[in-house]
C-alpha cells in the first residue's frame, strides 16, 4: 500500500533512481544520488519492505548502537524528496537502494506506484559498467532509452542491447511498457580500477544529469575528490610498467576515437555547462531549500589477456563485472 501523506504536490518532478550491485560499478551511479541527497538534504517519505524484496544471507542487516540501544539497518530502498529553487523550482525524487534479491516485477511496479502517485514526469536511471576507458580522460556517459521518440527529442541512443540485465534494464523496460519516459545514464569505469569509491564517474553522471533535465547541481567537494582519485591511480600506475603500457593503449584508443568530437556538439555541451554555472538565475537549491516535508518517520588490476567486450550504453555483462559492487 502507498501512503504518500507527507509529501505536497510536486512542481515538474523527475525520478532519480540508483542501485547498488550490478549496475553500480565504483558505486558511481549510487554515489551520485547520495550526492543529490545529502547537497539539497532529500527528506526520506517511503521505503519498500525488506522482506518483499532481499535476500538477507545476500545483502546482510547491520547492527549499530543509537545512545547505547542496539538498532538494526534492513536492506532496502528508500525514496526521498528535494525541491530545486530558483527562477524555475522543481522537485527531484530519489530512489536510492540495493539491487533487489527477488520479485523485480513487483519491485519496479512498486516503484512505478510511486512516480504514477506523485505525477513523476520522466525516470532518470542511473548506472556504471567496468568498460576498456582510461581513467586519464573524460568519463563515457551514454544516454540510452527503449523509447524511439524520447531518442529522437532527446538525442539520445536507442537501446539495441541483448544479453543478461540488472534492475536497471529492467526498470526502464517497466517504464517504457507504463508509458512512462524513461532514461539510463550510463559511466563506463576503467575495468582496472574498479573498487568503489570512483568520483571521477559519479561526477561524469551528475554533469550529464545536469545537461538532460536543465538544472544547476551543486558538485560540493567532488571536482577536487575527482582530481585526488585520478593523481592516486596515475601514482599507482606508474608503479607498475605493464599497467601503465596497457593505460597508453587505451588513451591511444580513445583519443583515435574521440577525434571526431574534439568539436561542434561536444564543445557546445560545455560551453552551456560553463554558462549555466556562471548565471545566478540558473535553477539551483541553497541548503535547506528541500526541508518541506511533514515529520515522517583504490587498488588496481592487471590488464586482462582479452579485453571485456561491452556496448555503450549498455548493462554490464557477466564476465565484464562478476563480483558485485556493493
Amino acid at each position: 500500500m502507498i501512503e504518500l501523506e507527507g509529501v505536497p504536490e510536486l512542481i515538474d518532478p523527475v525520478m532519480v533512481a540508483a542501485f547498488e550491485g550490478w549496475n553500480d560499478a565504483g558505486d558511481a551511479a549510487s554515489g551520485a544520488v547520495a550526492h543529490l541527497d545529502r547537497e539539497w538534504k532529500g527528506e526520506v517519505f517511503a521505503a519498500l519492505d525488506a522482506e518483499d524484496y532481499y535476500d538477507f544471507q545476500v545483502n546482510r542487516p547491520t547492527v549499530w548502537l543509537d545512545n547505547g540501544v542496539r538498532k538494526i539497518t534492513w536492506p532496502t530502498t528508500r525514496l526521498s524528496v528535494v525541491r530545486i529553487g530558483g527562477a524555475k523550482p522543481r522537485d527531484l525524487v530519489l530512489v536510492r537502494g540495493i539491487e533487489p534479491s527477488m520479485r523485480w516485477r513487483s519491485f519496479c511496479n512498486e516503484i512505478l506506484g510511486f512516480a504514477h502517485e506523485l505525477g513523476v514526469e520522466m525516470v532518470v536511471i542511473l548506472g556504471a559498467l567496468l568498460g576498456d576507458t582510461p581513467h586519464t580522460r573524460p568519463v563515457p556517459v551514454s544516454g540510452v532509452t527503449s523509447d524511439a521518440d524520447l531518442a529522437r527529442t532527446m538525442d539520445l541512443e536507442e537501446t539495441k542491447y541483448e544479453g543478461p540485465t540488472g534492475i536497471v534494464g529492467i526498470l526502464q523496460e517497466a517504464c517504457t511498457h507504463a508509458g512512462v519516459p524513461a532514461v539510463s545514464l550510463w559511466a563506463a569505469v576503467p575495468h582496472y580500477v574498479s573498487q568503489p569509491p570512483n568520483p571521477k564517474a559519479t561526477l561524469a553522471l551528475l554533469n550529464r544529469l545536469e545537461d538532460l533535465i536543465d538544472i544547476r547541481i551543486p558538485l560540493g567537494e567532488l571536482p577536487e575528490d575527482a582530481r585526488a582519485w585520478q593523481l592516486g591511480v596515475d601514482q599507482l600506475a606508474a608503479e607498475d610498467s605493464e599497467v601503465a603500457e596497457y593505460v597508453q593503449t587505451l588513451e591511444e584508443a580513445r583519443d583515435t576515437a574521440d577525434l571526431p568530437e574534439a568539436s561542434g556538439d561536444a564543445i557546445a555541451r560545455e560551453f552551456e555547462r560553463y554558462l549555466r554555472r556562471r548565471d545566478p538565475a540558473a535553477p539551483s537549491a541553497e541548503p535547506g531549500d528541500g526541508s518541506y516535508l511533514r515529520d515522517t518517520s583504490s587498488g588496481l588490476t592487471r590488464p586482462p589477456k582479452r579485453k571485456p567486450d561491452s556496448e555503450p550504453g549498455a548493462d554490464p555483462e557477466p564476465g565484464e563485472d562478476d563480483t558485485p559492487q556493493a
